[in-house]
């Protein structure tokens, strides 16, 4: 690893660059290569096989549009599986709604989870909390046992490469479908619409195949590839900005940096030529 900078790749011709003061760890897991840097403008950063996954300064923006949009849409979610998310800034935001009771989150790679919990404990912190359940498991296979046991399912994986490729197939979508309870919502983090919109598309046409309701929505994260990044939000009944309880948005948006009511709403006015995009797919 270069000393003085680390980049987001985005292809082979462009990426970003952060100027780093320090590798404070480097090492290979059974599963990627792990590296914490602390960079002069965007803090500690984590990044596996080479790219970034999440910086100190721009996170929250991240785990908060992962998490709420699902949380304030769905009307009492009390049962969360979070796949993915070993960095536990996903749990700490799930961890904002009282009415949750239980959060269990399935991570692959043990290490991220150690790695995260000491060197960002402010993204980590509440994997500690008594209604998180850590379970080192493969999510792929743990969901296949399962049905009928969630209220929200999150899925915050890393690119669609190596151990999480399966988390973007057909198949999976349907597992998540049957995990599910009646009112359930799923919500999986969809890439850059615009550096890779085949990519989208192919996320979104998955589930379609699987959800009656299926509606991608956009937040601007600085540090991810183009800057601008897609969710894409599944339900088997209710729809995300008629059914969001914008009372509970409000009280909620004074414990957030980024989500509020506005945020919720306007996230699924997508530009034109991403609408063009899904046009050729209607």
């Amino acid at each position: 690893m270069d000393p003085t900078a680390t980049a987001t790749k985005i292809s082979p011709n462009v990426g970003i660059t952060l100027k780093v003061k320090r590798a404070i760890l480097s090492r290979e897991t059974p599963y990627q290569k792990l590296d914490i840097l602390d960079t002069y403008d965007y803090g500690r950063v984590l990044l596996l096989d080479g790219l970034i996954m999440l910086t100190e300064r721009d996170e929250f923006v991240y785990h908060e549009m992962i998490t709420h949009v699902a949380l304030v849409t769905h009307p009492n979610p009390k049962r969360v599986l979070i796949i993915g998310g070993g960095d536990g800034g996903t749990v700490r935001e799930v961890l904002k709604h009282p009415n949750v009771e239980k959060i269990e989150l399935v991570e692959i790679d043990t290490e991220v989870v150690q790695s995260c919990l000491e060197y960002l404990p402010e993204v980590s912190h509440g994997l500690k909390d008594p209604k998180v359940q850590v379970l080192i498991e493969d999510g792929i296979k743990f969901i296949e046992s399962r049905q009928d046991m969630y209220d929200v399912v999150i899925i915050d994986s890393t690119d669609p490469i190596g151990p999480a490729e399966g988390l973007f197939e057909t198949k999976f979508y349907t597992n998540v479908f049957h995990v599910l309870r009646g009112e359930g919502i799923m919500v999986t983090q969809s890439e850059s619409p615009f550096q890779d919109p085949k990519l989208w598309i192919r996320i979104y046409q998955n589930l379609s195949s699987v959800f009656p309701k299926i509606y991608s929505y956009l937040a601007y994260i600085p540090t991810y590839p183009s800057g601008l990044w897609s969710f894409t939000i599944s339900s088997k009944v209710h729809h995300p900005v008629d059914d969001m309880r914008a009372e509970y948005a409000q009280k909620l948006s004074s414990m957030t940096r980024y989500y509020n009511p506005e945020i919720h709403k306007s996230a699924f006015s997508l530009p034109n030529f991403l609408k063009m995009e899904l046009d050729h797919i209607a």
